[in-house]
């Protein structure tokens, strides 16, 4: 799903850059070397906002109208920022999802019997092959 928020962009003082913020995401700030790399963090930013806020119960606040954004300095942009939530979550999220393995059955047997976790081992053997 695609979600679009107002961000405003802040030059630098040397030029060389933006600082970009979220009047709807409290918190939300990032930089670019260029207005175009300012564009695509300012997505990433608001992507792991967001995803942070759905992960933890809370309610996601609306966007406000671009014609409504108030911005801190004469020199600043207002842009519209869009990114898909989906996306990022499927990249990003650290929701626990089910997936269905299949291994020997005297394999389960024996690891119940010493009480393993199986999701435990499975994410730590994991973690550890996409690691390397």
């Amino acid at each position: 799903m695609n979600m679009i928020y107002p961000a405003c962009f802040y030059p630098f003082d040397d030029g060389r850059g933006y600082t970009v913020n979220f009047p709807d995401l409290p918190g939300c700030v990032t930089e670019g070397r260029s207005f175009s790399e300012a564009i695509e963090l300012a997505a990433d930013a608001a992507a792991g906002w967001i995803l942070s806020s759905l992960e933890d119960g809370e309610a996601i606040p609306k966007a406000t109208d671009y014609k409504d954004v108030r911005l801190e300095s004469e020199d600043g942009i207002v842009n519209m920022v869009v990114f898909d939530i989906d996306s990022y979550s499927d990249k990003y999220s650290n929701k626990s999802v089910r997936t269905n393995v299949s291994i020997p059955a005297w394999l389960k047997t024996a690891a119940e019997a010493n009480h393993i976790n199986f999701s435990k081992v499975l994410q730590e053997a994991l973690i550890s092959k996409v690691q390397k």
